[in-house]
């Protein structure tokens, strides 16, 4: 048996909104997200048009790209970093005071590469309260980063990541604990 594209049928698959939304989203993200404007507050009222749910406090830089902001849900207090891209076929679900770093890439759809059609396997993901994402990092489909775990720089998460652990490498393995520790007054 060979991988026979011809034979990809995606009709199973829907975004979630209508064509006539799709198109003003795609305007909407090209003008607004892709820029290097940096009103952060103009993005998060497009995201809630579009039907995001976004919380209070979050800093959205400049060229980001985010795929369908219905399945987007943003807690408070998130940093959101330059050149971002949320492709988010499924739903994605970012807890409170998540840092998504500079070029990090979380996508919820692949491919499956056993069938002969090379079928689309979708998943969602969430990031919980307080987990970093470093730069250029990526987070793969169905994975959960749970609280406070860190994703390194250029580290690929394939599978959940523990809470207060920290991971590096491609694929993603624990390196260490994350130790919190108490703010010293000045």
């Amino acid at each position: 048996m060979k991988t026979d594209l011809s034979k990809f049928n995606n009709a199973h698959y829907t975004p979630g909104a209508g064509a006539v939304k799709q198109l003003c989203w795609y305007a909407v993200n090209s003008l607004f997200f892709h820029s290097g404007l940096p009103f952060s507050g103009l993005r998060a009222a497009l995201l809630r048009v579009f039907g995001a749910r976004i919380g209070k406090g979050n800093v959205f830089k400049p060229r980001q790209n985010i795929k369908y902001p219905w399945r987007l849900e943003i807690g408070d207090h998130n940093w959101i970093g330059e050149e971002v891209w949320i492709d988010n076929l499924e739903h994605i679900k970012i807890g409170n005071h998540v840092c998504i770093s500079q070029g990090a890439y979380l996508f919820c759809g692949n491919h499956d590469y056993k069938k002969e059609a090379f079928d689309l396997i979708t998943r969602p993901v969430t990031l919980e309260d307080g987990s970093w994402v470093g730069a250029k990092a990526i987070v793969c489909p169905g994975v959960t980063l749970h609280s406070h775990s860190v994703l390194s720089v250029g580290a690929v998460a394939t599978r959940n990541l523990e809470a207060y652990t920290i991971y590096a490498g491609n694929p993603a393995v624990e390196v260490r604990k994350r130790k919190m520790e108490d703010e010293k007054p000045a």
